[in-house]
């Protein structure tokens, strides 16, 4: 009987740690979990491209960015103002 006890009791064991691995695959798998993930991930790239490893800021590089937002904004309008 003790066989059967200790089977019984593992299959118990096993189900409930299926049963919290679907939890946790489920929470992750909601949009905004994803979605924060990833702007997490937007979030931590852009610091990367924009500090040092000692978190000083690269001067040249967010000066790149602004001036092709600056480029982009101004094609927008010429061409709004064409039509």
């Amino acid at each position: 009987m003790s066989h059967i006890t200790a089977l019984e009791a593992d299959i118990a064991q096993r189900r409930t740690r299926l049963a919290n691995t679907l939890n946790e695959l489920t929470a992750k798998a909601t949009p905004s979990a994803i979605a924060k993930r990833e702007v997490d991930k937007a979030k931590q790239r852009f610091a990367d491209a924009t500090t040092t490893p000692q978190g000083d800021l690269r001067v040249e590089r967010v000066a790149a960015a602004v001036a092709v937002v600056a480029v982009i904004v101004a094609f927008k309008v010429l061409r709004g103002r064409r039509r």
